[in-house]
């Protein structure tokens, strides 16, 4: 038997109708379940955490948790506002131009 189960389980999935632990008789059925599961959790929950999955010991697939830092830092780039919109690094890729320091095209609505 093979086993997928939630490394830990967040707020959105113990809200959901998902459960833990499942079992399956083949290696592929519970691939693929742990993967489909993932595609979905990643789609449906609040984005807070982002969800993968690996295989572990004993015939088991662990879903695993991370924090998604999209969300946590509210830029669609992943990079904080006091870094994307006002850098004056040489390197940046954002804009430090004042007239577009209103929309830096980070996505996170800084000013």
């Amino acid at each position: 038997m093979y086993t997928v189960q939630m490394e830990q389980e967040c707020g959105c999935f113990k809200k959901s109708e998902y459960s833990n632990n499942n079992t399956f008789k083949t290696q592929q059925d519970a691939y693929n379940y742990a993967n489909i599961v993932v595609e979905l959790m990643n789609e449906e929950f609040c984005s807070k955490h982002t969800f993968y999955s690996e295989p572990a010991e004993d015939n088991i697939f662990v879903i695993r948790v991370a924090i998604n830092t999209t969300a946590v830092s509210g830029c669609s780039t992943g990079v904080s506002c006091d870094v994307g919109c006002s850098s004056t690094d040489d390197w940046s890729l954002e804009s430090t131009d004042s007239a577009t320091v209103e929309n830096c095209g980070t996505g996170c609505g800084c000013s």
